[in-house]
């Protein structure tokens, strides 16, 4: 037995599941495994897809490690189900998760307490809506989603007729959809680790936006880090994400995501409870850059839970 196997005892690394992100958190989990069993831990792969929840007590876990994105993994719900099982957990609570996840009470709660965030408005697939006014007080926006993550469902507008597709193409993840009002800029991430906010990424991308191609699949999408900004710049959009962190009720770890304008001024965009750790993620990107390996990172997330 490895010191780490004494101290964890039996880890799940939760991956896979059944949401929209499915590929994405397989690859995700199948990283976060390789690394905790090479760092020494006791850790056995667990896709909640193909097995019963209460499996976890016949094998004896004793901790699990969520690597599960989107709907059913980062919403709360398998908190919820853990929290009832005693079983301790990686990451937000259910709370934490749940308001991260819903773009749109993210938004109200941003606005509420002041915290920079771009003009907005919500439509519900329930209720009329006049995609012309929208267009007419926003100009260019962006449609989201309010449940989904890695940019699925996501799209520009600049004209009624693309904002009718788009809101359509959005209401087949969503009811409700937030619409946002377009930001011309630089794309800017902040990895936070228990609360220890990390070196700031900047991506660029050809595409229009930092979307899911330019996430899992391109090779034309850079990352800056830390970006090249001056250190005030970097200090104030740290601090931006760890209190919008904190609002939410997020803990343990995850990332904030945020723009910067071209007169200089930045704008939160949501909060990541368990974003991406794949070979391509940000999280590890900024971990590395503080002096951290993937392995010593995990095994760090994973520490939260004693």
């Amino acid at each position: 037995m490895s010191q780490l196997s004494d101290k964890f005892g039996k880890v799940a690394v939760l991956f896979g599941g059944t949401s929209a992100e499915r590929e994405v958190s397989l690859k995700s989990g199948q990283a976060v495994l390789n690394a905790l069993q090479s760092a020494g831990v006791d850790a056995i792969a667990f896709d909640p897809k193909d097995q019963p929840l209460w499996q976890l007590k016949e094998l004896n876990i004793e901790r699990v490690f969520i690597a599960l994105h989107g709907r059913g993994g980062e919403d709360g719900t398998i908190q919820g189900a853990l929290e009832f099982m005693g079983i301790p957990y990686t990451g937000s609570d259910v709370l934490g998760s749940a308001l991260a996840m819903d773009k749109v009470r993210c938004k109200h709660l941003f606005k509420a307490m002041g915290l920079s965030t771009a003009p907005y408005t919500v439509v519900d697939s329930r209720h009329e809506f006049d995609s012309q006014a929208i267009i007419n007080e926003f100009g260019k926006v962006m449609v989201k989603p309010s449940h989904e993550g890695s940019s699925i469902g996501m799209a520009e507008a600049n004209s009624a007729e693309q904002l009718d597709a788009a809101l359509n193409a959005a209401f087949k993840f969503d009811s409700q959809v937030l619409v946002e009002q377009w930001i011309t800029g630089r794309e800017f991430t902040v990895a936070v680790l228990g609360q220890d906010v990390q070196p700031v990424i900047e991506m660029t991308t050809p595409n229009g936006f930092y979307d899911y191609q330019a996430k899992y699949q391109s090779n034309t999408t850079q990352y800056h880090c830390p970006a090249d900004i001056s250190v005030q710049e970097t200090e104030l959009l740290q601090d931006m994400a760890l209190k919008a962190f904190d609002l939410v009720g997020a803990s343990g770890w995850g990332r904030v995501d945020a723009m910067r304008d071209q007169q200089g001024n930045f704008y939160l965009l949501e909060v990541n409870t368990v974003p991406g750790m794949t070979e391509k993620s940000l999280v590890p990107m900024a971990a590395k850059a503080n002096g951290a390996s993937f392995e010593q990172l995990v095994v760090r997330i994973l520490e939260q839970t004693l």
